[in-house]
């Protein structure tokens, strides 16, 4: 028998159907289930899916949620008893790791300020900084800082990473208070765990060396949205989010308008080809579920 794998779009169907083994059913997200769904061993869900949008009691055969994203934040501890969830990690470092890279150079070289130049048609020539020689502290020593780590040394900055644990080439978390203060950037990397939910408060950032750039291109609620707006409304700090909290950020909110800060609308891995690269990770982990192995993203505990 094929295993049946419920799929929130027309492009993974394709992909899937080249799959031996492997039926693909489509469902339209928000909608009610086919009727295939009770045969359904594997759910996809769409692309930053709640699980309260899928009525789970119409999947009595649910063994395996395979997500999109690296991020599975939301569905863990919401999953029935006896089902796996496994993440796409591997599929959106490379173009997150380009968002850092493009976000710092921004800063660095000025460009949203010679922009604003260019629409008061104000000639302002000066020098500015370089993403060159600066020193930056990855937090999360997964893919994503692989990637990091490839792309900013080509512009001749270094990487240095910070684990859950410290091992060859990576620091632990437990050094952070040190290591903070030595660098230009940090950069947030980790997932949403009840370990890293606030990690950078006011404590966190008093620490950082005075005109550092924190970046997070992780989740908003690892940083305390509070103490970082304190920081940039002093001018000592400056940040690059791609994530906030609360998000969407409402148009009321007093990051909108906070000095030292560029801010996009949680776009990193929303790029041209995100979707064939997060089905071409989500196809091999369902490859190994129907031929009987376990996921190599399976999210153990938190992550």
């Amino acid at each position: 028998m094929p295993v049946t794998v419920l799929v929130p779009d027309d492009y993974g169907v394709g992909i899937l159907a080249r799959l031996d083994g492997i039926r693909p059913v489509r469902y339209a997200p928000g909608e009610a289930l086919p009727a295939a769904a009770e045969l359904a061993e594997v759910l996809i869900p769409a692309f930053l899916a709640r699980p309260e949008s899928i009525d789970m009691a119409g999947l009595p055969e649910l063994r395996l949620v395979q997500m999109l994203t690296a991020g599975a934040e939301r569905w863990i501890g919401r999953l029935p008893d006896g089902v796996l969830l496994s993440n796409a990690r591997g599929a959106h470092g490379g173009s997150s790791a380009e968002w850092v890279v493009a976000a710092l150079l921004t800063i660095y070289r000025e460009l949203t300020e010679f922009a604003d130049l260019r629409r008061e048609r104000r000639w302002y020539q000066h020098r500015t900084d370089t993403l060159a020689g600066k020193r930056i502290l990855g937090i999360g020593a997964g893919d994503l800082g692989i990637e990091l780590r490839r792309r900013v040394e080509a512009f001749d900055a270094t990487l240095t990473l910070v684990g859950t644990t410290a091992r060859d080439g990576v620091h632990g978390v437990d050094e952070l208070p040190r290591l903070l203060g030595e660098f230009d950037v940090v950069v947030l990397m980790v997932p949403v765990t009840d370990q890293t939910i606030g990690m950078v408060d006011a404590e966190f950032l008093a620490k950082m060396a005075d005109g550092a750039v924190l970046v997070n291109v992780a989740r908003g609620p690892i940083v305390r949205t509070e103490a970082l707006l304190a920081e940039l409304v002093s001018g000592r700090l400056r940040a690059a989010l791609d994530v906030t909290d609360p998000e969407p950020l409402p148009p009321d909110h007093p990051l909108w308008s906070a000095p030292g800060l560029l801010l996009t609308p949680h776009v990193a891995g929303s790029t041209r080809g995100s979707l064939e690269r997060a089905y071409s990770v989500v196809a091999a982990e369902v490859a190994r579920f129907a031929a009987g192995e376990l996921p190599k993203n399976l999210v153990r505990g938190d992550y």
